[in-house]
């Protein structure tokens, strides 16, 4: 039996520099940032544990980043700000956060003051409780709006469920709680922030993956990023996943079998009319079918070494970065 060069181990509460990191991505939300620190010191004071706030700036263009930077140094408040070059999306904003984070658990929060920061010890003694990887929000009592932003919503949970496995009623829900040591092991594309129970349940069984009713609040400064338009995006989104769920260490096997189903036909074609010229001695030269087949015929060669391509990048390309920092603000003390 061949053995493993390194044995993979489990961080320990000691390899945790906090025991909770609140990462929360933030793109022009000038009005709601001060309210929002506000309330996670507020709903932290009764934490009886270690923590550290970690504001991921995602090309913001207002005074956002400003008055980010105002709340470096106060004291009781481990405030570290990630600054993007430009603007790279929610999910390298998440993907930022998750790798700059120290704690032992890590929280994701929304930016827009939609989301309660005081649901977060809650989520934590829930977490524990239950034994889970994951735990997400459920905003059973959304304020937003039925038809833009409810409906969507709906849709796109259930055709997330149907296509990952992964039954929650909220995926898009910013709130959620997650154990490091295994959202460290994900790594979160473009796009693909709506997907992370999907991911998780990726590298640990779903049994881990639970759920719980959090508050929910109306969006008091500024408009939603995002609209019915998302819905298209998602299910191209679920594309994509269903392909890097199923076929991601083995591309080969999902091109080959396109190109071996479309050999197949091609052989039907071909055996056809060559059965058509030489038993029946008819011309097929001008018939449609005879180009049908050879095109088939290439079509086929096409996806099997486009599989077999596929194979070899698997195991060669090493993925760049998702997102730039400009610079770091804050840090250890």
């Amino acid at each position: 039996m061949q053995q493993l060069d390194q044995a993979v181990t489990t961080p320990t509460a000691r390899d945790y520099r906090f025991e909770l990191s609140i990462v929360i991505p933030v793109m022009n939300e000038e009005e709601s940032l001060r309210p929002m620190i506000d309330r996670v010191i507020e709903a932290m004071t009764a934490f009886d544990r270690s923590w550290e706030l970690i504001l991921v700036d995602d090309g913001s263009t207002d005074r956002t980043l400003s008055y980010a930077r105002s709340y470096l140094g106060r004291e009781g408040l481990k405030l570290r700000i990630i600054e993007f070059q430009r603007n790279f999306g929610k999910a390298a904003a998440y993907q930022a956060g998750f790798d700059a984070a120290e704690g032992r658990y890590i929280v994701t929060l929304d930016g827009d003051l939609q989301n309660d920061p005081h649901d977060v010890p809650m989520m934590v003694r829930e977490l524990e409780a239950r034994d889970l990887d994951l735990l997400a929000g459920w905003r059973k009592a959304r304020q937003d709006a039925l038809v833009l932003r409810k409906v969507p919503s709906w849709c796109a949970n259930y055709l997330i469920g149907r296509v990952t496995g992964v039954h929650i009623h909220d995926n898009g829900c910013g709130l959620k709680i997650y154990r490091a040591a295994i959202i460290k092991q994900v790594k979160i594309l473009g796009g693909m922030h709506r997907f992370i129970p999907a991911w998780v349940a990726s590298v640990v069984p779903s049994s881990r993956i639970g759920e719980i009713v959090v508050t929910h609040h109306a969006r008091q400064f500024g408009e939603s990023k995002y609209g019915i338009s998302r819905t298209i995006r998602v299910f191209l989104d679920l594309l994509s996943i269903l392909f890097f769920m199923r076929f991601r260490q083995r591309p080969g096997h999902f091109f080959g079998t396109i190109g071996l189903g479309l050999g197949l036909v091609s052989s039907l074609i071909l055996l056809y009319l060559a059965y058509v010229k030489f038993a029946l001695g008819e011309d097929i030269g001008t018939r449609p079918l005879l180009l049908v087949g050879v095109m088939l015929f290439l079509s086929s060669v096409q996806m099997i070494t486009t599989g077999i391509l596929a194979e070899m990048l698997t195991r060669t390309y090493d993925k760049p970065e998702s997102y730039i920092v400009r610079a770091t603000h804050g840090g250890k003390a």
